[in-house]
C-alpha cells in the first residue's frame, strides 16, 4: 500500500511583477490526514500549488515532498496524484483512451487504467468521447488521471467543483478512505462548507498570506448548529415545529431550527406526518470563524 510523505511550503512567495500573489508561506501536511487548503478565490492556493507542482518558480522559499522538489523526484506519478481545477482532455477522445496514453508514457501496467476508471465511477461510461462529459464527469477523468500511479500524495484543486450532490458526498467518503490508507491529502476549496465534513487539518489564505493553520477544530468548538428545513406543507411543518418547542425562523427557502440537527427535525417532521422537501444542517460557527480570518478579523 502506498504511504505518503510530508508536504513542506518554507517560506514561499511569488510575485508577478509588482503584484505579490503568494507571502512567505510556510506549512506542512502530515500523511494520513486530509488538509484543507481553504481561501476565497484570488487568495493565492492555485498559485500555490502550480509551485508545488514545478509548474511555477517561487521567487523565494521552496515547495517540496519531504523535501523533494517535484522535478527531482525519481517516479513521480507513482509518488504524487495531481488534478488542477485548470485541467483540460482532448474532446475527441475517450476516458480510456486519455488514460492509456498517460500510462504508456509513465510505464504503468495498463490494468491501472481499468482500476481507476472503477474506482472513480466512470467505467460505464470509459469509451464514450470526453466532449461529452459534464463538468463533473470531468472533474472524476481528472482524478482518475491523478491515481493512475497509485501515489501516496494527492494534491487536488476545487475536486468537488461542478460535482451533483451525490458525487460531493462520494468525494468525501474517498479522500477519507485515501488518508486512511496513510496518504498525504492536500485539497483546496474556496468554501470550508465543502470540505469541512472531509477535512482534519485546515490551511487558510488571504490575499496570499497564511492566516490560519491548524486541526478543523482550531477554528472553534463554539459552533452552533442551524437546520433549513421545508415542506410542501408548510402550515403543517410550522404547527410541528411549535408544538415541540423547537425555536426557528422562517425564510425563503423554508424554516431554520436552531441548535437542533437535522435528525431531530425529521423526527419531528415524521411523527407529524408532514412531507419534507429540504433538510440539512451547518455547522455555523465553523463558518462564521473562516469568513472573519479571511475578511482580515484574527489575521496571524
Amino acid at each position: 500500500m502506498p504511504s505518503g510523505v510530508p508536504i513542506r511550503f518554507e517560506g514561499v512567495s511569488k510575485h508577478f511583477g509588482s503584484v505579490q500573489a503568494v507571502n512567505d508561506l510556510s506549512f506542512t501536511v502530515e500523511p494520513g490526514r486530509v488538509t484543507g487548503f481553504l481561501g476565497p478565490n484570488g487568495a493565492g492556493k492555485t498559485t500555490s500549488l502550480r509551485m508545488l507542482l514545478g509548474l511555477v518558480r517561487p521567487t523565494s522559499g521552496s515547495a517540496t515532498f519531504d523535501g523533494t522538489a517535484y522535478r527531482d523526484l525519481e517516479r513521480p506519478l507513482e509518488t504524487v496524484g495531481a488534478a488542477l481545477e485548470a485541467a483540460s482532455f482532448h474532446p475527441g477522445r475517450s476516458a480510456r483512451n486519455h488514460l492509456n496514453v498517460y500510462a504508456i508514457a509513465a510505464g504503468l501496467s495498463a490494468t491501472r487504467v481499468d482500476r481507476v476508471l472503477d474506482q472513480v465511477g466512470l467505467t460505464q461510461y470509459a469509451d464514450r468521447r470526453v466532449g461529452g462529459y459534464s463538468l463533473g464527469m470531468r472533474q472524476r477523468l481528472g482524478l482518475a488521471n491523478a491515481l493512475l500511479g497509485d501515489p501516496g500524495v494527492l494534491v487536488l484543486d476545487e475536486p468537488v467543483n461542478g460535482l451533483d450532490p451525490e458525487g460531493i458526498r462520494w468525494i468525501r467518503g474517498f479522500l477519507r478512505e485515501m488518508a486512511a490508507e496513510g496518504r498525504t491529502v492536500l485539497v483546496s476549496s474556496h468554501l470550508l462548507s465543502e470540505v469541512q465534513q472531509s477535512v482534519d487539518d485546515v490551511v487558510i489564505l488571504a490575499k496570499g498570506r497564511l492566516v490560519h493553520r491548524g486541526p478543523l477544530t482550531s477554528l472553534g468548538a463554539e459552533s452552533t448548529v442551524r437546520t433549513t428545513v421545508d415542506s410542501p406543507d408548510r402550515a403543517a411543518l410550522r404547527a410541528a415545529l411549535s408544538e415541540t418547542g423547537h425555536r426557528f425562523e422562517e425564510t425563503a427557502e423554508g424554516f431554520v431550527v436552531l441548535d437542533v440537527g437535522a435528525t431531530e427535525v425529521g423526527r419531528t417532521a415524521h411523527l407529524a406526518r408532514v412531507p419534507l422537501s429540504a433538510l440539512h444542517a451547518q455547522q455555523s460557527g465553523l463558518e462564521d470563524r473562516f469568513l472573519a480570518l479571511v475578511n482580515g478579523e484574527g489575521l496571524r
